[in-house]
């Protein structure tokens, strides 16, 4: 697929993939020459599920297979019936074929070079280069208690000051659909996760404290803080992947500007530039 001419793409995007990427899963690949079916003699094999799927629009295995072949047959069958029509005579056709024609020289010029800049030298230096440069960032486990009022905040630490359970007081008191039942459970989050007045306490508050209650939009809370760590970066081959992508995408929009830059380009659907007035000597 082209890429977009003017997408903006820099090291950042590689960060946040290093620090949220999941690891990618290995399927086996089946034979791509494999034929599936054959219509009026004419094969259609696996790897042509492939380009079928892209005409619809996602990934081969994000398509139904009957849906692909069934495609591919109807394809062959009505490519056949628009020769023997004589469709292929006209000149719209072939002005779309050449349009066509041009647009799959591209995108097989931009893969194939594009591709020369994702080596694993590459991408290893891109890696370290990324780590190194991102700051390290301090993770929080903790556990609230919701409630509405900064009264009923003050009597949960009350009762948690007299050895209450956290946990079956945030399931008994705590206005949180989502972490009241888990016993206040917010696992952990880093500071930009948070609302700013949540995560200033929660980060300032040392592990295996409670908080004086705390206010924000969604009313009072009462934190105790589990645990504390340094978020790791994920390794290498965890995330090469995404790096390989990236210089992809990057390589990709090089090659379009430096095309460009060498190209003589005419616009003859504007006006020319209006000629500057001749100097006065």
């Amino acid at each position: 697929m082209l890429p977009r001419p003017f997408l903006k793409v820099s090291p950042l995007v590689v960060s946040v993939l290093l620090w949220a990427a999941p690891a990618f899963s290995q399927q086996a690949t089946p034979n791509p020459d494999l034929i599936l079916v054959k219509v009026d003699g004419e094969a259609i094999r696996e790897k042509d599920l492939i380009r079928a799927a892209e005409d619809l629009g996602g990934g081969a295995e994000a398509q139904n297979r009957e849906t692909l072949i069934s495609y591919l047959i109807d394809l062959k069958i009505g490519a056949k019936a628009a020769l023997e029509a004589k469709i292929s005579d006209s000149p719209s056709f072939h002005q779309r074929l050449a349009h066509m024609r041009d647009k799959l020289l591209l995108e097989d010029y931009l893969m194939n070079e594009a591709h020369k800049s994702t080596t694993p030298e590459a991408i290893a230096k891109l890696y370290d280069d990324t780590i190194k440069a991102l700051p390290p960032e301090e993770e929080v486990h903790a556990r609230h208690i919701l409630v509405e009022t900064e009264d009923q905040a003050k009597d949960v630490v009350t009762r948690l000051g007299k050895g209450e359970d956290f946990a079956k007081l945030s399931a008994e008191l705590s206005k949180d659909p989502g972490s009241g039942k888990q016993g206040g459970d917010l696992g952990w989050f880093t500071r930009e996760r948070m609302v700013p007045e949540f995560a200033e306490v929660a980060f300032k508050t040392a592990a295996g404290q409670i908080s004086a209650p705390v206010k924000t939009q969604f009313g009072w809370h009462v934190l105790k803080v589990e645990e504390k760590r340094l978020h790791q970066p994920p390794k290498l081959e965890e995330v090469k992947d995404q790096i390989a992508q990236y210089l992809e995408r990057k390589a990709q929009q090089d090659i379009i500007l430096g095309l460009r830059a060498k190209a003589k380009i005419e616009r003859l659907d504007q006006p020319a530039a209006a000629a500057e007035p001749a100097k006065k000597p």
